[in-house]
């Protein structure tokens, strides 16, 4: 099974780029995508018919703004719009796919660097999703959560750790939420399989970021540690354009 996450900062800027056809060329059993910032139905025709797979599209209530869209090869036995959280589903963050005991958390997580209110927001959003997935794992539930975190765990996941620790993205309580879900039942799969290995998933557009290979990784694959030994690669596709950020992929049988 192939399940690949990309957060392509606005759908139809990334159609318009044809960025897309790189995602859907590999193939994957789900193609999660963080940021779409658009209705389904704001898409021309000419991008529709661009778009190869079934889709699941939660869009948030503001218009231009965060959204997740996950395609699948297969129809799932379910498909859950959001946490069941009106103060964050309001924003179109999560889409839940479940097939046969396992569950897909498509997310894109809050940013806080408007403020410490977001901060907070997005500090209670980690809180709800960890519940959440607390329950669904006493109920037996394998579970991947993946999507665009807006969080580096640790100093090896950003290039500048030390210049950015009041940053949010970097701050300890944000962190300490990552390390909570990897303490209770998860695995950072990328992390587990290359503990050395220094890549990013995102790149500021300005001073030629991404170029200088000044970045952060954010784009994560979670997964109970009971599928961890079922994974055979995450590969940061960091080489493929589009968008601010790159693909991620995940491989697992």
């Amino acid at each position: 099974m192939k399940i690949i996450t990309w957060n392509v900062n606005g759908i139809r800027a990334a159609l318009g780029k044809n960025a897309l056809s790189w995602a859907f060329d590999q193939k994957p059993d789900a193609l999660c995508l963080q940021e779409v910032k658009a209705r389904e139905e704001q898409l021309s025709e000419e991008q529709r018919a661009m778009l190869k797979l079934p889709l699941a599209w939660n869009a948030a209530q503001r218009p231009g703004y965060s959204g997740v869209t996950t395609f699948f090869k297969e129809e799932p036995d379910e498909i859950v719009m959001g946490m069941g959280a009106p103060q964050f589903d309001v924003e179109g963050r999560v889409i839940q796919t479940f097939w046969a005991g396992l569950r897909l958390f498509n997310i894109y997580f809050p940013n806080g660097q408007r403020g410490q209110e977001r901060v907070d927001y997005k500090l209670e959003f980690y809180a709800h999703l960890f519940e959440l997935c607390r329950e669904l794992h006493k109920k037996g539930e394998s579970i991947i959560i993946t999507g665009d975190f807006n969080t580096s765990h640790m100093p090896i996941d950003l290039k500048n750790p030390k210049a950015n620790e009041k940053t949010s993205g970097f701050l300890p309580e944000e962190r300490e939420w990552v390390q909570k879900f990897l303490d209770n039942g998860f695995v950072d799969v990328y992390r587990h399989l290359y503990p050395q290995k220094v890549q990013y998933t995102w790149w500021t557009y300005r001073l030629d970021a991404r170029k200088r290979g000044i970045g952060w990784r954010l784009d994560y694959f979670l997964v109970s540690e009971a599928l961890a030994s079922r994974v055979q690669d995450v590969i940061i596709h960091e080489d493929v354009m589009g968008s601010d950020h790159c693909p991620v992929e995940l491989v697992f049988v």
